[in-house]
C-alpha cells in the first residue's frame, strides 16, 4: 500500500484540530496527519498530544517555537516526510476550508491519472467559493491570473494550498531555495515544480471559508506574493544537487516548448483535461 502523509501546520486551531484530523482517519487508504505546531498559546499542541495516544502509529507532530511562517512549516514537514518514505505528501489546512473527503481525488490525480503535482482547485472549473465576501473573492481570482500571466504559467489556482505530491517532486526542488515564507510560497512551488518538467493537475474543489478560529491572512502576505513573482520570473529554477528520479530539468517537446499543466476547460487551451466531480 502506498504511504501517505496530510501535512496540517497549526497556530490557534483549538476549534478545528480534533475535528480535522479524526476526519482525514476516517478516510479509506490508511492516511497519516503530520501535525506542524507553531506553539499555539491557545493549547492545539496539547490536543494533537492527547490524540496521539489514540492514533499512535497515525498521527505525529513537531512542535516549534513560535509563529514562523507557512513555508517553512511545509518545508519542515516535507523534509520530515521525504526522509521516512512517504509516497504522497499532502498540504491541507486545519480549518475545513479544504475538505478531508477530497484528498483521495487528489491521490488518485497521481496515482491513477498520472500527475506529479495535483492542485485542488478553486478556480479551474469556474469559481468554487463559499462565505468569502465578493471582494475578497475577486483579490484571489485576480491575483491568480497576474501570477499566471507574469509567470506564463498555466496552472489556475496558483495560490491553492490543498495540494498532493509524489515524493520525487519534493526531492527534486531545492527545498532549501525556497525563498517565499507566506502564502506566496505556495506559487513558488507550483512554478518549481513546472520549470522542473513534472505535469501538473488541477482538480476542481469547492472551498468552503473557515467557520471557527482565527484566519491568518493579511496584507503583508499578498505584498510578499506579488513582488516576489516579479522576482521570481528573473531566476533560474535548478533541481537539488544530487536528486534523482525526477523528469529532465526544463524537459521539452521535439519543438521545444516548455512541459504544459493540465487544467480545466480554457478556451484555446491544447492537452485539455477536466476532472470530472463524482
Amino acid at each position: 500500500m502506498d504511504k501517505k502523509v496530510v501535512i496540517i501546520p497549526t497556530y490557534n486551531e483549538k476549534e478545528n484540530i480534533e475535528k480535522i484530523i479524526r476526519a482525514v482517519f476516517s478516510l479509506e487508504g490508511e492516511y497519516h496527519v503530520l501535525v506542524i505546531e507553531d506553539g499555539s498559546p491557545d493549547g492545539t499542541g496539547k490536543i494533537v498530544k492527547s490524540l496521539q495516544n489514540e492514533f499512535p502509529e497515525r498521527l505525529f507532530m513537531i512542535e516549534r517555537a513560535g509563529k514562523q511562517g507557512l513555508g517553512t512549516a511545509y518545508i519542515t514537514g516535507f523534509k520530515w516526510s521525504t526522509a521516512r518514505g512517504y509516497d504522497y505528501i499532502f498540504e491541507m489546512d486545519a480549518d475545513f476550508s479544504h475538505n478531508p473527503q477530497d484528498l483521495p481525488r487528489l491521490y488518485e490525480a497521481c496515482s491513477r491519472d498520472g500527475a506529479d503535482l495535483a492542485i485542488g482547485s478553486r478556480y479551474c472549473d469556474g469559481i468554487s467559493v463559499i462565505n468569502w465576501p465578493i471582494g475578497r473573492v475577486i483579490m484571489s481570482y485576480y491575483a491568480s491570473v497576474y501570477v499566471r500571466k507574469m509567470l506564463n504559467m498555466k496552472v489556475y489556482d496558483t495560490t491553492a494550498g490543498f495540494k498532493c505530491y509524489k515524493r520525487k517532486v519534493l526531492e527534486t526542488i531545492d527545498l532549501d531555495a525556497v525563498r517565499m515564507k507566506g502564502y506566496g510560497f505556495q506559487i513558488e512551488m507550483k512554478y518549481s515544480a513546472y520549470k522542473l518538467g513534472f505535469k501538473i493537475k488541477e482538480v476542481p474543489i469547492i472551498f468552503v471559508d473557515r467557520k471557527e478560529g482565527t484566519s491568518k491572512m493579511s496584507s503583508g502576505i499578498f505584498g510578499e506574493a506579488f513582488w516576489g513573482v516579479m522576482r521570481m520570473r528573473l531566476r533560474k529554477i535548478r533541481p537539488r544537487a544530487g536528486a534523482q528520479g525526477g523528469p529532465d530539468v526544463g524537459a521539452s517537446d521535439p519543438r521545444g516548448n516548455r512541459p504544459q499543466t493540465e487544467a480545466a476547460e480554457v478556451s484555446g487551451s491544447e492537452n485539455v483535461e477536466k476532472d470530472v466531480r463524482p
